[in-house]
């Protein structure tokens, strides 16, 4: 099943942009620059949308045996990216979705993930909320949790009590770096998802070295 709707999750506003609870947002936006897309005010989805179109390409002879490249599909997809707080993300998932009729099949949420430490991302089908405040609001406003998702890995702090103060900061350059690398590397796979491609991609993310 191809995807149709790509919402990154993140905070509003300059005081949250570089923070690591945003790192759903870095994707879409890093999307959305890649595509020429421009993200846009939406009051009636309560967020910002951008719309883009990605075009999946194969290789192809010449009869002297140059490679070039040539379009053999193209797909429009939506990217969101929630106004409301992290708190009340299912808001602005659930508004999109059900105004376009999108199938909770078509959606990928991606987000910060304190499991996984800087530098890794990993696909993952539908699972619970794993404690993490975006998740469980779109989950309650969907009413089911089978979208697929992509987790970003921002590490643990270690302690419980540390995590909010945690993903509400920047992260340390050699994070960020890791971070950033591992980002560029998802871009490259997020096509063949949205293709439907997702077994392709799941491998190819996977098999992915941190840096």
């Amino acid at each position: 099943m191809s995807i149709t709707l790509l919402v990154g999750l993140g905070n509003p506003g300059p005081r949250y942009s570089e923070t690591r609870h945003n790192a759903g947002f870095w994707v879409v936006e890093q999307l959305a620059h890649r595509y020429q897309g421009q993200f846009r005010q939406e009051a009636k989805f309560f967020g910002e949308v951008c719309r883009i179109e990605v075009n999946l390409t194969t290789p192809a002879r010449t009869r002297h045996q140059d490679s070039i490249s040539g379009v053999i599909s193209s797909h429009s997809c939506w990217l969101l990216k929630p106004n409301t707080y992290m708190n009340r993300s299912g808001q602005a998932v659930a508004a999109l979705a059900n105004y376009y009729k999108i199938p909770l099949e078509q959606i990928l949420v991606i987000h910060d993930e304190l499991d996984f430490p800087p530098g890794t991302i990993r696909l993952k089908p539908g699972g619970g909320d794993g404690k993490h405040n975006g998740l469980k609001d779109i989950i309650a406003q969907l009413g089911n949790n089978g979208f697929l998702r992509l987790r970003v890995g921002i590490g643990h702090p270690g302690k419980g009590g540390d995590v909010t103060a945690h993903v509400l900061n920047a992260p340390m350059l050699e994070e960020k770096i890791s971070i950033e690398a591992a980002i560029s590397g998802a871009l490259e796979v997020i096509p063949w998802l949205i293709t439907g491609e997702v077994e392709k991609a799941t491998h190819q993310l996977h098999s992915q070295k941190r840096e």
